[in-house]
């Protein structure tokens, strides 16, 4: 199989390059990396190839001009499926794959699963309290559970169980992807485009599933501007929805 990596990324001149560091040191380097550029105004694509050169990794920048994390994660997994990629792994720029992620996104689809629901995990480089991030584990674990009963994620055309995927955190064929419609093409503050994508997965196969083996560890930059509650209200379904969603 060809195994694509899709970064989606705006204005993240300051934290893209740890992400990178993080793909620059997997046990499986065979994949190829596309970072989307999504109209940044503070140089992220000359930071990305400056920091991929000296790292030696091989990427590709492709620009889409149209603001939105679905529309920039539908580009990147259709360029690469348009360069011949035949499984799709999405991370985002704020984010740490663990070392072995490539090679356990790998592992899962060869073991039958053609959509990979990843383990999320807090960064611990960012200053926030341990007992914040164990909140926010929980918290997860809670969204995880009621995403199973939520109206939105039952449907009689559903052939298997909702899955909770986060989009920094999964993978899938690009057969699939092509077949369910890919990502909305939206913004972040307008719909939540992991979960669309997976109950439209839900309704083709049942081929899918999580996998705590596939561990990213996410930023909780939220955390720091908004505090815990908004955060974790802006997640519930945006009942926090403040002037600026977009924070670095």
């Amino acid at each position: 199989m060809s195994l694509a990596v899709i970064i989606p990324a705006f204005d993240e001149a300051c934290g893209i390059p740890a992400t990178l560091r993080a793909l620059a040191a997997q046990h499986d380097r065979d994949f190829h990396l596309v970072v989307v550029d999504n109209a940044s105004t503070d140089g992220t694509a000359a930071v990305v190839r400056d920091t991929a050169a000296a790292l030696g990794l091989q990427l590709e920048i492709v620009d889409e001009p149209e603001r939105g994390t679905g529309a920039a994660a539908d580009t990147g997994m259709r360029h690469a499926i348009a360069r011949g990629a035949t499984l799709l792994a999405r991370t985002d720029a704020d984010c740490l794959p663990a070392p072995d992620w490539t090679a356990r996104i790998r592992a899962a689809h060869a073991d039958g699963l053609d959509l990979i629901a990843g383990r999320l995990r807090p960064r611990t480089d960012e200053g926030v309290p341990a007992w914040k991030r164990a909140v926010l584990v929980g918290a997860v674990g809670v969204a995880t559970a009621f995403g199973t009963v939520r109206p939105g994620n039952r449907d009689p055309a559903h052939l298997g169980p909702y899955v909770m995927t986060p989009g920094c955190n999964m993978a899938i064929s690009a057969a699939l992807y092509v077949r369910a419609g890919g990502f909305p093409r939206t913004r972040i503050q307008d719909l939540h485009e992991d979960r669309a994508l997976v109950n439209a997965v839900r309704r083709l196969t049942t081929r899918y599933g999580r996998r705590s083996d596939v561990v990213v560890f996410g930023s909780s930059r939220r955390v720091r501007a908004w505090g815990l509650v908004r955060t974790l209200a802006w997640y519930a379904d945006h009942r926090y929805w403040p002037e600026h969603v977009d924070i670095r």
